[in-house]
Formats: structure tokens, sequence, C-alpha cells
């Protein structure tokens, strides 16, 4: 499982307070406390700076990884903010996200094109977001085609499909859930991610629905998180569902968080 560590996102208060007062030891702070917790790549996103996100996405990323040694996710629609934030990324970022609305895959593609980046894959298109787990499909076949046709390894795509709030339709978990699965068989090699916490939004213990929802979709096959790493409890309860799963030879990862004393809450 490859986790995002999701907390450095400028929609949450204490991070937007941190980056407009320049508080380079809170952002560090949280990225080292998320890649001990198990984070791969630590999402970075300044979006609610309108008109400064660019030099604030370079801001993060150059204190993200003088904390860290751990690559980042580049999380921004606009790609030229992106690309200001890849001047100062050190290894291979992971970029989120690309979509098949027209405007937004036409200036992405040339930044991904023939480069070894991972690439977050967003099951959109023009015609709005998908409700089905066949609309997600259908825009993911197209995505993982053009960008495999573009030079792509299939290793470094993540389609996400799109997880939407629960509160608002009752089909929302259970499409995802299928389209997870169908993408999962239908396109070996390929991987698949989602922003998990979005299940539960407009409800109460969100936490928890969250968990459950994860769990799920290990259970069908995802294999990508952007999430919250320092919930200890679902942390521990991915590995777990891993090796129940048949992903953990020997249930190797399983025995060395157990040694590691990750299951104590």
């Amino acid at each position: 499982m490859l986790i995002v560590g999701e907390l450095i996102n400028a929609s949450r208060k204490l991070i937007q307070t941190a980056i407009k007062e320049a508080n380079s030891a809170y952002i560090q702070q949280v990225a080292a406390e998320q890649f001990a917790a198990g984070a791969h790549y630590i999402d970075v996103n300044a979006g609610v700076f309108v008109g400064e996100e660019a030099e604030y996405l370079k801001w993060l990323v150059t204190n993200v990884q003088q904390a860290v040694n751990a690559p980042c996710c580049i999380d921004s629609p606009d790609p030229k903010a992106i690309e200001v934030a890849l001047s100062v990324h050190q290894g291979i970022p992971m970029l989120n996200s690309i979509s098949l609305e027209k405007e937004r895959y036409d200036v992405f593609l040339p930044l991904i094109a023939g480069t070894d980046f991972k690439v977050v894959a967003l099951c959109m298109s023009d015609e709005g977001m998908p409700e089905t787990a066949e609309a997600r499909v259908k825009i993911a076949d197209k995505l993982i085609n053009e960008l495999t046709k573009n030079g792509v390894a299939i290793d470094n795509i993540y389609v996400d499909p799109l997880v939407q709030p629960l509160s608002t339709s009752d089909i929302y978990g259970v499409e995802f859930l299928k389209a997870v699965e169908t993408i999962m068989t239908a396109y070996p090699g390929v991987h698949t991610m989602c922003g998990l916490s979005n299940i539960s939004f407009g409800l109460p213990e969100r936490r928890f629905l969250n968990r459950t929802f994860g769990i799920m979709a290990i259970d069908r096959g995802l294999d990508g998180m952007i999430t919250n790493p320092l919930d200890k409890e679902f942390m521990a309860s991915v590995i777990a569902a891993e090796a129940l799963r048949g992903k953990d030879e020997y249930c190797g990862k399983y025995l060395a968080a157990y040694r590691k004393k990750k299951f104590e809450f």
C-alpha cells in the first residue's frame, strides 16, 4: 500500500497559517511526523492561495525535503504551479492530478509525457463527476491508454476513481468500490489511489467511516491512499488487511509491524 500523507494542505487552518507566516519549523514537523508514521509521499497543497500558489508550493517542497528523505506528491490543478514546484524537487515526485477535462489534460500532459514521474489520473471529464462505476471505468480507460501512448509507464499511473461524499448519495461508496475492482482487474500493472476522507464529508464520526471504507477498498484491490498516516489504528488495520488479502508474503510486513509495536493503540 502506497501512503500519501495528506496533512500539509493549506485548506487546514494551521497549515495555512504556517505558510503565511513562513513557519518552516511547523511544516517540517508535520512532514517528519507523517514520514515516521509510514507515509511514502508527502502531499503538498497550497491551493487556497490564489495568485501565490506556485511560490508557496515551491516553498513547501523545499521545506518538506529538508525535513525528510521522501518525495512529494505535488497537489494542484495548475500545471504552471506544479512546474515551479518541480524546479526544486529532489527525486521522483508524484503529480496530482491529470484528468480527462480537456483544458486540464492538454496543459498537464506535457509535464509528464516521457518522464518517470508518478501521476494521479483522476476520473473526471468535461461531462462532470461520474456517478457510476461504469462511467468511472470509461474515463480511466481513456486516461490509461493516452498516458501510456505518451510514454508514461503503466506502473507510474495511479487511477483515482473519485471518492464522493456518501452524505450526498448512498451509491457513491459502492460505485467507487466496483470501479476499483474493475480497474485493477482489467488493467494489470496499473494502480488505484483515492482521497479517502472525502467519503465521510458532512457526516459524524468521520474517522470511523474513513477507516471502514479504506479497509473495504483494500479488499477490492486499492493499493494507494491519500490519507492521515498519524491515525495509528487505521495504519495498523491497513497492514492487517493487506496480509489477510494475500498481499504480504509470509506476513512479513505484518510481523515487522508487530515487532515495531505498531499495533499498540
